[in-house]
């Protein structure tokens, strides 16, 4: 069996990622109205959000200027990542970075082109893909699509006296997210638990080239 360079599991892993990422958020969005919820298991929820930040729904800057960050950002990862793949570094750090790009690239996707290709998705309404008069907001002013909500407790009303929490619901995990924002999550992760030694080693080669 012949083994795949770095660079063909590269483009693999960004390919993959996106491809479920897209058309999974398309299929959201032209089938269910804003907030509407397909409940898998009791704790597995397909919930369609929108959301104008970053991921799992945070939002703390402007819009545009995430777009533009997010941009940067890709473009600094990508080249950081064929620099790796020419050095021949382990694959297992090739597949973590690809993982964080492909996440970002996702969602770019989103803030890129769904305000120009959708119609705008309403709690009474389904989205329109390729409405004929136009978009919902202008080039990299689309929303991101989320739909993963797993609440796997759920208490109604805590006890006054709990900290931060007494007195209301409590729900674990509240975010919602896409495919994009778990493959950049698991990419950070993994590189932090399975490549650490590596990002040491490359931290502490850029200083003594510094």
């Amino acid at each position: 069996m012949t083994k795949l360079s770095n660079g063909k599991i590269a483009l693999l892993v960004i390919f993959f990622v996106l491809l479920c990422d897209q058309i999974l958020k398309i299929w959201i969005k032209t089938n269910l109205v804003l907030y509407e919820d397909v409940k898998i298991t009791s704790w597995f929820i397909l919930r369609f959000v929108e959301n104008a930040g970053m991921a799992f729904g945070i939002e703390v800057i402007g819009k545009l200027f995430l777009s533009l960050f997010r941009i940067v950002a890709v473009v600094l990862i990508g080249y950081y990542l064929i620099s790796i793949i020419k050095q021949g570094v382990n694959a297992g750090f090739v597949v973590c970075l690809s993982l964080i790009l492909a996440g970002a690239l996702g969602n770019i996707l989103d803030s890129a082109f769904y305000g120009i290709i959708f119609s705008e998705s309403l709690p009474s309404s389904v989205a329109e893909l390729f409405p004929s008069d136009g978009g919902y907001a202008p080039f990299l002013h689309g929303k991101v699509v989320d739909m993963f909500y797993f609440p796997l407790i759920e208490i109604e009303k805590l006890p006054d006296w709990v900290p931060f929490w007494g007195g209301g619901d409590f729900v674990f995990f509240r975010f919602i997210f896409n495919i994009a924002d778990a493959a950049v999550s698991v990419g950070v992760g993994a590189l932090l638990i399975f490549e650490r030694k590596h990002l040491v080693s490359k931290s502490e080669e850029t200083k003594s080239n510094a």
